[in-house]
């Protein structure tokens, strides 16, 4: 389904409106690609962001993803840990702080290996 301005998916609701605006549009095309909704959107809103606020090719990325029993922080492209927990929650409290006092990107995946979301800030 397409989305507008005024109707958009809820995890959109927070962003900046320009950002947003340029989500909803990158979001759209995707879905003419045919994309499902739930690889568009996270897609569209990474995108916009970079497109919009621009500076991220100079900032640390970071990720948590599921590791076997735990879900662990590492800097993108490198093997060691950050931190570890034991549950999802748990960790992005801890990896929010961190990505935060680096100025860094936060991607956050799903237990399937799929991109759930993308923060700037914690």
């Amino acid at each position: 389904m397409p989305w507008t301005e005024h109707d958009y998916p809820d995890s959109m609701k927070n962003m900046d409106k320009d950002v947003r605006s340029k989500a909803i549009e990158i979001a759209n095309a995707l879905l003419r690609e045919g994309y499902p909704d739930e690889r568009a959107i996270p897609i569209a809103m990474d995108k916009a962001r970079d497109y919009v606020e621009g500076d991220s090719g100079n900032r640390p990325v970071f990720e948590v993803k599921e590791d076997g029993e735990d879900w662990v922080l590492r800097e993108s492209g490198k093997d060691k840990n950050i931190f570890s927990e034991d549950t999802k929650k748990a960790l992005l409290d801890k990896a929010k702080e961190h990505v935060n006092k680096k100025d860094g990107i936060l991607k956050i995946y799903k237990g399937d290996g799929d991109l759930e979301d993308t923060l700037y800030r914690g």
